[in-house]
């Protein structure tokens, strides 16, 4: 037993205990937003960029070296892989939907930060991987809701769009006037003729932050003019 600790290095598992702590940080904000990135694949990422950035940094110093020639071996050559393939994890976690929006790309961007923590802590900078962390939840929690508060209008409201069924195209023009009238910023427009003569009318608008998407519907829902009402964001 006494040969085992020995042989183990105390400072390498606070760094992995660390990396495994912020880590779960990481994990924890994406899992209480339902995002793609989650606990588990959070703490994977970080632990591992942790330890290879580890091994990487003490294979440099730790092989002999040849007497024949002057070997120069980079340190942190590991660590540069992990920072160009933890680009394949954030590419799988940005999604194109049907109304050509992008979402994905904060939790792709967390994939690289958590790895990025790990690398950090692996490479010895604790206080700057703790300190980072700290700076990415108030970036993502925090600064957004600040803005919101005190920004322009346009931060100050979300994105929706709108899917709306006309039986007759004199209508479009009242429609859209009431969807103003009733607080909507209206930003594309897309009229599309159906086969049963009815007239699809799709729209991204932006509404105030503190007006709840179902109350939205509901108003979009009671104009006299519409037939169907579809919306998302």
């Amino acid at each position: 037993m006494l040969d085992f600790v020995k042989y183990v290095d105390i400072e390498m598992l606070v760094k992995l205990l660390i990396s495994a702590v912020l880590g779960l940080v990481i994990g924890l904000e994406r899992e209480l937003k339902r995002k793609p990135l989650g606990l588990k694949t959070s703490l994977v990422i970080s632990i591992v960029s942790c330890l290879l950035t580890i091994v990487s940094i003490q294979s440099a110093y730790s092989f002999p070296q040849s007497p024949f020639a002057k070997i120069q071996m980079d340190p942190l050559r590991l660590a540069a892989q992990i920072v160009s393939g933890i680009g394949f994890l954030g590419a799988g976690v940005i999604l194109r939907k049907e109304d050509d929006t992008i979402s994905g790309l904060t939790t792709a961007a967390m994939v690289w930060g958590a790895a990025g923590l790990g690398i950090a802590t692996g490479a010895g900078f604790y206080v700057e991987a703790i300190v980072g962390m700290v700076l990415l939840i108030i970036s993502l929690e925090l600064i957004p809701y600040f803005i919101r508060l005190i920004g322009m209008q346009k931060l100050r409201s979300k994105e929706l769009s709108l899917r709306i069924t006309l039986k007759n195209r004199e209508d479009i023009g009242v429609v859209i006037q009431q969807l103003q009238e009733d607080g909507l910023m209206i930003e594309h427009v897309h009229i599309k003729d159906q086969l049963d003569g009815s007239i699809l009318l799709e729209l991204k608008v932006r509404a105030a932050f503190k007006k709840a998407t179902p109350d939205i519907y509901s108003g979009v829902s009671k104009i006299d003019k519409i037939y169907l009402t579809e919306i998302s964001g």
